[in-house]
């Protein structure tokens, strides 16, 4: 009988284990998501502001009498 009962509390440690990874697993997966639209957008940004680096903003324009 004890050696069932050991074998059961190392089967309930198993499936607890079981459990946090794959809540760890989830959790991160829904990290990479994010982090992938977050990459997503900013490369977005690096294009749309390296296809307007020819266009000097008015601030940066020397007036004519210079």
């Amino acid at each position: 009988m004890d050696r069932i009962d050991a074998l059961e509390e190392r089967l309930s440690h198993l499936i607890r284990a079981n459990d946090d990874l794959s809540e760890m697993v989830a959790r991160q997966g829904r990290e990479i998501d994010l982090l992938t639209r977050r990459v997503a957008m900013l490369m977005q940004r690096e294009a749309e502001r390296e296809a307007s680096e020819g266009e000097a903003p008015a601030a940066n324009v020397r007036p004519p009498h210079w």
